[in-house]
């Protein structure tokens, strides 16, 4: 018998789900807490969890990961030398410390629109290569001719021996810029990615698990190894892709609404016909625009870890993350004891950072360039036992901005009330240390003026009315969120009614199905093994590929003659004949799909491909189109494997 392993290493909690391949049945599935800054120690823990009698018969290791999307947002990736060629406009905020930007480039035809500067390129290569890890660049068109980039990436290989990422090897879309963003990017994380997949290899062949490993894509696809690490810029947004993925499996659905109730933030999303729904100009990232296909998506910084802090008696949920009080306790037995002491401070004195529920604890990380009052404060906080506020505000009476930068650094973690606190007391969720919770609880309904159980039925309330207003939000992308948010404030006479199921996926996704039914009309589920959805998407992923080929018709006046160009990803051919050019794009597009369901490990002979055709023509006529574009999706899913 052969099984698949799933593994989601998520904002909160990392999860393993082992399946029976020959009939897709989940037989085993472990959480464990995410490990910060090192991931794979919270995947050694969810793997150790499982039961170990299955791992030598696991066939398939399919992963999905935060990793990627939070180095792009935590701006924690290496540094990279970017080379821009052609007519760049390059924006006065671009935040790249080494970039240079020379003559060369092409022209929408693929004819050279000026010489490549190869000195330049090699000046800068020279001058940089002491400061970064990689290098990425992106030319004028490409897309429709590489051949400058390609000669850029040899002189670099010929000077170093660092990794090059092109733009037209990550996006056949126009649009120089955000083709040199995604490629920066994709250098940034090269090295990251690299060590996570190879500690994950480790792990499991440490086990004696020999299996094929794969990863999840943004696009809810998976993606065999030597992909994932050529372009790692593709598995940002994975997770909200796992649960996608996942949620469409438990619930056997080709079309659905799903919410992912995460620890960190919650995600919307749509499945529509088998396939997600993609966003159509590519994701956005930390502030970076992209030409990365993703599904669409809407996130809010709210989920079972956001902190709820109260000032002027208002109850705030978010948008930090912090150690739940109840899951601290477990790990801080003294915990208990220095809530029960705390006292409230002033209403003047309280932020997001200075609460009566809220403590600090040191990370691993090594300290440096640190400030004289950002000295003091860790001083202050110990690795083995959280320093509450009052600790701090006996050495500054002002933290808050060094407390900031501390969390910033990733020196220190916050430890506060939750979302899943308040779950603990209303007797919704009770896996952690309620005495903990209820402690937490009655400092901050103090604060708020109200008791302790109306308290956390307010903040529980809250966090379903986000929920309603995300998803609503979503599927109406073109109504104001405000106008959403006055209707659900008033669902005594009207309701939005969802015409497709909504799921549920989270450890707590359950505890809000009914409260969540009372403010929209839909059809809502929580499948069955719904808190581990991620990992059952990452390991229930389709293999998904899709080619754009563009065929363009041209007058070539020292022959007389047209040609026609054909551009799929990194090629240009020209033919003399319409006909011809289509018959070799088809040939193209099949093949390119074919190659990656075979690099993916996946049985060709499950793949279904479609292609679409859309046709420019003069006036139109059933002349020779002007221009032809041609998109071919190919789709192997899990069903082919029972």
């Amino acid at each position: 018998m052969k099984y698949s392993l799933g593994i989601d290493a998520g904002g909160t909690y990392t999860d393993a789900v082992l399946m029976r391949n020959n009939d897709g049945v989940i037989v085993n599935f472990n959480k464990s807490l995410t490990t910060y800054p090192d991931l794979i120690e919270g995947v050694k823990n969810a793997i150790y969890g499982l039961d170990q009698s299955y791992l030598k018969d696991i066939y398939i290791v399919s992963v999905s990961t935060t990793l990627a999307t939070n180095t792009v947002l935590e701006r924690t990736g290496y540094p990279v030398g970017l080379i821009l060629v052609g007519k760049y406009e390059v924006p006065e905020d671009l935040d790249v410390e080494y970039y240079v930007v020379v003559n060369g480039g092409h022209t929408t035809r693929g004819d050279e629109y000026s010489e490549l500067d190869e000195k330049k390129v090699a000046d800068f290569v020279k001058r940089v290569k002491d400061n970064v890890s990689a290098f990425a660049v992106s030319s004028y068109f490409s897309v429709r001719n590489p051949d400058h980039e390609l000669r850029i990436k040899q002189i670099i290989r010929d000077l170093t021996d660092y990794p090059v990422v092109c733009g037209h090897e990550l996006s056949q879309d126009l649009g120089v810029y955000e083709r040199g963003v995604t490629a920066y990017l994709n250098a940034q994380l090269l090295p990251i990615t690299t060590r996570f997949i190879q500690s994950v290899r480790f792990e499991t062949e440490r086990r004696f698990i020999n299996a094929k490993m794969r990863m999840l894509k943004c696009d809810g696809s998976i993606v065999g190894i030597k992909e994932a690490l050529e372009k790692p810029i593709e598995l940002i947004f994975s997770g909200p892709s796992a649960s996608l993925m996942g949620a469409s499996y438990l619930t056997n659905l080709d079309s659905c609404a799903v919410i992912d109730i995460g620890g960190t933030s919650t995600d919307v999303s749509l499945m529509e016909n088998g396939l997600p729904e993609l966003t159509e100009t590519g994701a956005l990232v930390g502030g970076w625009q992209t030409k990365v296909r993703a599904l669409r998506m809407e996130t809010s910084a709210m989920g079972g870890d956001s902190h709820v802090w109260v000032k002027n008696q208002k109850i705030h949920i978010g948008p930090r993350r912090v150690i739940p009080l109840c899951v601290a306790a477990e790990k801080y037995p003294g915990l208990v004891d220095k809530l029960k002491k705390e006292r409230i401070p002033s209403n003047k004195q309280l932020t997001e950072n200075i609460q009566p529920t809220i403590f600090y604890i040191k990370t691993e990380e090594e300290p440096i360039h640190l400030t004289e009052p950002e000295s003091i404060i860790l001083e202050k906080i110990k690795n083995n036992e959280p320093a509450s506020i009052n600790d701090i505000l006996q050495e500054t009476s002002t933290p808050d901005i060094f407390l900031n930068s501390l969390t910033q650094k990733r020196l220190i973690q916050a430890i506060g009330f939750t979302p899943t606190d308040a779950l603990h007391i209303l007797g919704d969720y009770e896996r952690w240390n309620i005495n903990a919770a209820h402690i937490g609880a009655t400092l901050l309904s103090r604060v708020a003026n109200t008791l302790n159980y109306k308290f956390c039925r307010s903040v529980k309330d809250k966090v379903t009315h986000t929920l309603a207003l995300n998803v609503i939000s979503f599927i109406f992308k073109n109504v104001q969120k405000s106008e959403i948010d006055k209707i659900l404030h008033n669902t005594n006479l009207s309701k939005f009614k969802l015409l497709v199921p909504l799921v549920l996926i989270g450890a707590s996704a359950r505890v809000y199905q009914s409260d969540l039914n009372s403010l929209i009309d839909a059809d809502i589920r929580v499948p069955e093994f719904a808190e581990v959805g991620n990992a059952v998407g990452a390991v229930a992923g389709k293999g998904i590929k899709r080619v754009y080929i563009l065929l363009k018709s041209v007058y070539n006046y020292e022959n007389d003659e047209v040609r026609t160009i054909v551009f799929s990803p990194g090629r240009r051919d020209e033919f003399s004949d319409y006909d011809d050019a289509l018959d070799f794009a088809r040939k193209i597009g099949h093949e390119l799909i074919f190659n990656y369901m075979d690099d993916a490990g996946l049985d060709k002979s499950g793949v279904k491909i479609d292609m679409k055709r859309e046709d420019i023509t003069m006036d139109g006529s059933d002349r020779t189109p002007i221009e032809t574009s041609l998109v071919f999706v190919g789709v192997w899913d899990i069903e082919h494997k029972k």
